[in-house]
């Protein structure tokens, strides 16, 4: 548990009644059930989220199931701490309180009511947004409260009463929530709708372009008809947009995170890759692949595969100087997934180009393979190796290992 103390650590035992009952370690949130037992916070609520319904010492049914802060518990506990900090203990920082359903309901009424000055209205969303920020049960519990079916006609109000800042945070708390399929549909098959989040991809704030993007990329992502996907991809400015996102100075890097997700999503819809590697995606990807996290270049890799299955996205790889060392150099080095999608993207380019193959070969890609189809990775990646090294014999140099014909070849399974 983060702040926990043992006792022989530090040189000092901590008191029986600062320690939570079920952890058994120095309490941090105390908070007080209907029995009037004293529980850390964090341990109770894991308690009762586990199905049980008595209190863990007394074994007393709950009568019910709110917690009370206990905050002159709390107090003796950061005052303990700090008498005590020559022995290194750090005090306990003052809990911040969950969010309350009936001031959530409030500030969404305020919100949603037009009579309300907009002032007050763009008070209650700051909050709101504060609130769910906090932590994640706070952001559960503001979306029990249908703050979606609230915050969708804001964004995309075009009343001239509900301001530009109105609508940036309404958007702003908006992406923090998942979207129903019916929500999806609502502003997938709006041209309109579509059109006002690729404008907004081109605002001069990068938070609300990182918004904007990410809002497209839970539509797209949440949205089943091929066709209302389509038509979000098919927008010219949303590739443009999201390929600027992933430009942006790492300084924000939230907006790889979610530039490469949506990115990702609208590379989905085949017929539209074109339109992503005529917005420079290829240089983005490429330029920021060593900046992404773990996850990030997983989903930056399989948009790599997945753009050099259109002629243009291969073409513009392959003339990358970077582009066949760097994912020679992944293999094995990332993840199985990391590494299914460099061999993926690989031998499309490789298949295209005898170049690729002089690059790969050059930049160390027989061991490589030959080490991937000997590991515990995936049964595509493997597939996907063994036919490039069937593709890469005749580039293979003399006094290689062995001969591609002992490596049998099998269809690529789609990605």
């Amino acid at each position: 548990m983060p702040g926990s103390l043992e006792p022989l650590d530090v040189g000092v035992q901590i008191p029986y009644h600062f320690r939570c009952p079920i952890s058994l370690e120095l309490m941090r949130d105390p908070v007080t059930v209907s029995t009037g037992q004293t529980y850390d916070r964090a341990s109770i609520e894991s308690w009762v989220a586990t199905g049980n319904t008595t209190c863990p010492v007394t074994r007393s049914p709950l009568t019910d199931f709110t917690l009370i802060p206990n905050h002159t518990l709390r107090r003796l506990i950061q005052d303990w701490c700090v008498a005590n900090r020559s022995f290194g203990v750090e005090r306990i920082p003052t809990p911040k309180q969950p969010a309350d359903p009936a001031l959530v309901r409030s500030l969404l009424a305020q919100l949603s009511s037009h009579s309300n000055p907009s002032h007050t209205r763009l008070s209650a969303v700051k909050r709101l947004r504060g609130l769910a920020r906090d932590s994640d049960k706070n952001r559960s519990v503001v979306g029990s409260l249908n703050v979606r079916e609230v915050l969708l006609p804001v964004v995309f109000s075009d009343s001239e009463c509900d301001s530009a800042e109105l609508k940036n945070e309404s958007l702003a708390l908006l992406v923090m929530f998942p979207l129903s399929e019916s929500e999806c549909v609502f502003v997938a098959s709006e041209p309109d709708r579509v059109a006002y989040l690729a404008s907004l991809l081109f605002h001069p704030s990068i938070e609300v372009r990182v918004n904007s993007a990410a809002l497209i990329e839970i539509v797209v992502a949440g949205t089943r008809s091929l066709d209302l996907r389509a038509q979000i991809s098919n927008v010219d400015e949303v590739f443009e947009g999201i390929t600027g996102i992933l430009k942006y100075p790492l300084a924000y890097p939230r907006a790889l995170k979610v530039g490469i997700k949506a990115l990702f999503a609208l590379c989905l819809v085949k017929q539209n890759r074109h339109k992503a590697v005529a917005a420079g995606a290829v240089i983005a990807l490429i330029d920021r692949l060593a900046d992404f996290e773990k996850c990030d270049v997983e989903r930056a890799l399989a948009t790599v595969e997945l753009l050099c299955r259109v002629p243009a996205g291969c073409t513009a790889f392959a003339a990358h100087a970077l582009t066949v060392p760097l994912l020679v150099k992944i293999i094995l080095k990332v993840s199985e997934r990391a590494t299914e999608y460099a061999a993926g993207a690989l031998l499309s380019l490789c298949s295209a180009a005898e170049q690729s193959q002089r690059d790969a070969v050059a930049a160390g890609i027989l061991t490589q393979l030959l080490l991937l189809v000997q590991s515990d990775c995936t049964a595509r990646a493997k597939r996907k190796a063994q036919l490039l090294l069937k593709l890469l014999r005749d580039s293979w140099p003399e006094d290689s290992v062995a001969n591609s014909d002992d490596f049998p070849c099998s269809d690529v399974v789609p990605f």
